[in-house]
């Protein structure tokens, strides 16, 4: 019952000040200034209201209210934790078999010796397939040209 007459109250208040508004010749700032103060008069209408106010005061309502909780806190902590561990497990297979697929043509290539290399010259480590490695192409030319 109380309710009821705040939201209309605050209706009503909300209509003279965009009457007021609109008589300034500000138009689009009275029609949302309408907008919003017909908002609590349409939830008294519609029964929101009453159903708030039984929620309110339902110790059952409270209970879902926390287990809705708890379902957001472990939503947001297996994101968390995917996000860290390097993304979802179909992620982590399809990473592997890149690494796999390019490691493979380097370990079957023929063997040119110890002597075959410039003594100069290291190695050429095999690329990260990470994603977080974005400048790894870079890194590449610049160690070309002996930057």
């Amino acid at each position: 019952m109380i309710a009821e007459t705040v939201c209309s109250a605050v209706a009503a208040a909300g209509l003279g000040i965009a009457a007021i508004t609109a008589y300034r010749k500000r138009f689009l700032r009275a029609a949302r200034i309408a907008a919003y103060s017909l908002v609590p008069l349409g939830l008294v209408m519609t029964g929101v209201v009453d159903w708030l106010a039984d929620t309110a005061f339902s110790p059952l309502a409270w209970a879902g209210f926390g287990v809705l909780g708890a379902s957001w806190l472990l939503f947001t902590t297996t994101r968390a934790v995917e996000r860290r561990g390097g993304g979802t497990r179909k992620d982590r297979k399809a990473a592997k078999a890149a690494q796999r697929e390019a490691t493979a043509p380097a370990a079957s290539a023929p063997s040119l010796g110890q002597g075959s290399r410039p003594a100069g010259r290291p190695a050429a480590a095999p690329r990260a397939t990470d994603s977080a490695d974005d400048f790894s192409d870079i890194e590449d030319i610049l160690k070309k040209h002996g930057i």
